[in-house]
């Protein structure tokens, strides 16, 4: 994992040197030429000497080089002295392993949402968001890839340092820890939630007195403590290939289960608990698909539509993780990188789709923001909606330690940024964020106001607004320059990133103004 490199820090043009560690990685030429004519921020006329120095050594030398102290880094020429490195890993997870990770990365409590936004948005309207959305976020992995292969650098912080300056790199860090601590929030809020029905349902118990392994809030505790924190405390991200194949496979489970569940529940549904107005309204057409509240809607628009781009970006956010990802990706170039991220896109894309559509179909109007939580009020004791709970409970307690990688390396980036690899630094981090993410979703309203809050702006910074800036700053204006056809794209690309946070946020402040919103209640 390349979360705590000192040298992709730029601040100082010994580090800087070492900071470009690859032309490995990237298709031939491409970073000799295009990084020597690209002045950084800070460091002036010294990069050509510091560019033409790594691409001329083997990629072992760079990458060992480029994970020393900035004291040391410049001096070192050793190519086969052993020293405590960030990047072991590097150059090492296969294909298919780095396919799983960034599944899972983009893969999370995301996909019980979907069902409840194709609700408020309907058939069609959903898919062209989700085909949009989809499409743009692999547009937006291209960008950073474009940068990374021109400067070198293989993180996120580190192209906004590059582009801007602190600024940019302190804009970049806060971003992703926000948004990936929205995103740990929302799997853990799912843990606090399911786990406990989970036990309810297997003990076949109606009403539980306050048992205390029965309460969300200490069995999220005990699920970080005995599973996500050792995962969390590996030294490189490659090593959660496995963990984050069978978290898929999980997911898998549960998509095969709602399509099952579409084909053996009645419409309209009895409602368990046998709800007087829920049982008037199911009696009153008896006539089952003849029911209007039967009939999918292909285009819908209401209160709660406001929350349907903030969901679906929160669902295919994964780009603090890509460029990690890239940088242990075994003979790594850019368009390998391209075919990982492509690949893990469609597969979530064909999944994200299938688990809305079948999900809505079962539910139509009465779905829930929490897909899960509909079907218990048809059988709390349902024994495959029982197994499905377990899977996803599963997935997304395995993907939280994918996703507090890039926020350990941001904040290793924004506090300590020249340090080696320390054990008791990268413990007492992975510690820390656990601990406050377990106070927050201890305390936090619903999944809901998570998702449409922190969708509504990390999310869009880091899929379109980020990118997007960065490549325009850092493309040489030499190679492209600004009313270039790819830079004006991506200026557009920005736009759209502002227009969807603007519009994100203002339906969601208006919603909860004006009482409606289901963010705001309890489910």
């Amino acid at each position: 994992m390349s979360e705590d490199k000192p040298a992709e820090t730029v601040e100082s043009t010994p580090a800087e040197a070492n900071a470009i560690p690859n032309g490995k990685g990237h298709e031939p030429g491409e970073e000799i030429t295009a990084s020597a004519k690209t002045p950084p921020a800070e460091d002036g006329g010294k990069e050509t000497v510091a560019n033409s120095a790594p691409n001329a050594s083997p990629h072992r030398t760079e990458n060992a080089e480029a994970n020393l102290p900035e004291s040391q880094e410049f001096l070192s020429g050793a190519e086969d002295k052993k020293t405590t490195r960030f990047t072991d890993f590097e150059g090492k997870t296969s294909f298919g392993m780095s396919v799983f990770n960034l599944g899972n990365a983009i893969m999370g409590s995301g996909i019980l949402g979907l069902a409840y936004a194709m609700a408020n948005t309907g058939v069609v309207l959903f898919l062209l968001l989700l085909t949009v959305v989809a499409g743009l976020s692999s547009y937006s992995i291209h960008l950073l890839l474009k940068c990374s292969g021109i400067v070198g650098i293989r993180a996120y912080e580190q192209l906004g340092y590059r582009a801007f300056g602190t600024p940019g790199k302190m804009a970049a860090g806060i971003a992703i820890t926000l948004q990936n601590i929205g995103a740990m929030s929302s799997y853990l809020y799912i843990v606090k939630y399911e786990f406990p029905l989970v036990i309810q349902a297997f003990l076949k118990v109606d009403k539980p007195a306050g048992e205390w392994y029965m309460n969300g809030n200490y069995l999220v505790i005990i699920v970080s403590v005995a599973v996500i924190l050792p995962l969390a405390l590996m030294k490189q991200l490659g090593y959660l290939g496995y963990t984050s194949g069978f978290s898929l496979s999980c997911m898998v489970f549960f998509l095969i289960s709602v399509i099952y569940k579409k084909f053996n529940t009645p419409c309209p549904f009895v409602d368990f608990a046998h709800n007087i107005t829920a049982s008037v309204m199911n009696a009153t057409d008896p006539g089952g698909k003849d029911n209007p509240a039967c009939i999918p809607k292909m285009a819908n628009l209401n209160s709660q539509t406001a929350y349907t781009i903030p969901i679906l970006a929160f669902a295919f956010v994964c780009h603090p993780e890509v460029l990690p990802i890239y940088t242990e990706l075994r003979n790594a170039t850019k368009k390998k990188m391209q075919h990982v991220a492509n690949i893990s896109i469609a597969v979530m894309y064909g999944m994200y789709f299938l688990a809305a559509l079948f999900g809505y179909l079962t539910f139509y109007g009465e779905v829930e923001a929490e897909l899960l939580h509909t079907y218990s009020r048809i059988d709390p004791y349902d024994t495959l909606i029982l197994c499905v709970r377990v899977a996803v409970l599963t997935a997304v307690t395995l993907t939280v330690p994918i996703v507090l990688f890039p926020v350990r390396r941001a904040i290793q980036q924004m506090m300590f940024p020249n340090k080696t690899f320390y054990w008791p630094r990268h413990i007492a981090i992975a510690f820390t964020l656990l601990t406050f993410i377990n106070l927050l979703v201890i305390f936090a309203p619903n999944i809901l106001g998570i998702f449409g809050v922190i969708g509504a702006t990390s999310a869009p910074c880091l899929i379109f607004i980020f990118p997007a800036v960065f490549y325009i700053r850092i493309v040489p204006k030499e190679e492209e320059p600004l009313r270039s056809a790819p830079k004006i794209l991506a200026a557009c690309f920005a736009g759209i990133g502002f227009l969807f946070m603007i519009m994100s946020l203002s339906f969601i402040i208006i919603d909860w103004t004006s009482g409606t919103s289901k963010a705001s209640s309890g489910h």
